[in-house]
């Protein structure tokens, strides 16, 4: 019997039993604020350290080095704005494939004397050599690169162009929010390279929305986004939400255990359905990099995305149609644009993004009706032509 398939990973993940059976206690019985001295306090603290511990466990550093936010969003914003107010006016340099809390944070800074430019990237989305030397050339004070990409997965080898920019002195971080669980994540060995600052977040990898994490090299001096009580190291003060942080926490220690197996699996149904599309005459972005296992963006020639994304909605299929975060804006995506696709094809981009429990059947029926719908459309657009 058909059931609805949920292929939308990148966007939000469901959150794993485990990691909700270990929240709940939190929101009733155990309900302290972390910063009260009672028992009820006390216990609220202690939660939030071993979270803390098991985050920094994930993704290979101390527990002192993270930073509790309110999400990938609040965690890029804080080092961008963060490292801006500490080092004063420069140049910030950011990948033309970033994030847009990266990017828009960045420009922000142009209204405090500040430069921003975007490192340009190649047909598949990475880095281009070049344009990321000359760059490096004018001296950036902070340069921010992606480590795996939100909407086509593109992986970029953050070790090495830190490594490249540690002769100028310049603050690295890099958005990891959609690596960590899927692939290696390793703080001590890319900050012994050069990488500063890392993004994470709960809720891509199975936790709850509302909670994330800059891991954080503490001899890097950030100005707060939010001033108050001083929690986070003085970084991030208010109230810890300490639900979402305990579940972050049992949501990191378990996507870590889980990926090997779950990424070999995801690549595998990857494969399945990128044949599927190549017999469509899809094109597939990011095809000649490295990518995430669980990642497939493509197009259709004459299909418009959004179009697409709805009619599969009702055939009982969530996919995206770009990043989730900047979905309510209109045109083809800015990461399409960056990597040199034409905006005739850019806008019938459509992201399928698989889970920890994708199933073979799932991948087999969404091609089956992916090919429905493109007939029914190209059916249309003829009798209305």
């Amino acid at each position: 019997m058909f059931a609805p398939a949920y292929l939308d990973h990148n966007a939000t993940t469901p959150v794993a039993p485990q990691v909700l059976e270990a929240m709940l206690p939190w929101f009733d019985q155990r309900h302290g604020n972390a910063s009260s001295r009672h028992e009820y306090g006390r216990a609220a603290w202690a939660a939030i350290d071993e979270a803390r511990a098991r985050v920094a466990a994930a993704v290979g550093a101390h527990a002192t080095e993270v930073v509790f936010t309110g999400g990938g969003s609040e965690a890029n914003n804080l080092f961008v704005k963060g490292a801006a107010a500490k080092l004063g006016p420069g140049l910030v340099a950011v990948s033309a494939t970033e994030h847009p809390s990266v990017r828009e944070a960045a420009r922000s800074l142009q209204s405090q004397s500040w430069r921003c430019a975007e490192i340009g990237v190649d047909p598949d989305g990475r880095v281009i050599p070049a344009r990321y030397a000359g760059l490096l050339a004018e001296r950036p004070a902070m340069v921010s690169v992606m480590l795996a990409n939100n909407e086509t997965g593109v992986i970029q080898d953050i070790g090495v162009l830190a490594e490249q920019a540690r002769p100028t002195r310049a603050w690295f971080h890099a958005d990891a929010v959609q690596a960590l669980g899927k692939i290696d994540v390793d703080f001590r060995a890319l900050n012994a390279r050069g990488v500063h600052a890392l993004t994470v977040s709960a809720h891509k990898l199975g936790g709850p929305k509302g909670a994330g994490a800059l891991i954080v090299d503490k001899r890097v001096d950030l100005a707060p986004l939010i001033h108050g009580g001083g929690q986070e190291r003085g970084l991030r003060s208010g109230t810890e939400n300490v639900p979402a942080i305990v579940g972050f926490g049992v949501a990191c220690e378990l996507a870590v255990a889980e990926k090997s197996a779950v990424a070999a699996r995801q690549r595998m149904l990857r494969g399945e359905l990128e044949k599927g599309l190549a017999e469509q005459g899809a094109t597939i972005f990011g095809l000649g990099a490295a990518r995430l296992p669980n990642t497939v963006y493509f197009a259709l020639p004459g299909i418009d995305g959004e179009t697409l994304v709805g009619k599969l909605d009702r055939a009982g299929f969530a996919v995206a149609s770009g990043a989730a975060c900047s979905s309510a804006k209109v045109g083809p995506s800015p990461v399409l644009m960056a990597m040199g696709v034409v905006p005739e094809l850019a806008r019938g981009a459509v992201r399928v993004s698989l889970g920890r429990e994708t199933t073979e059947r799932q991948t087999r029926d969404f091609l089956q009706a992916l090919v429905a719908t493109v007939f029914q459309l190209k059916r249309l657009a003829a009798l209305a032509s």
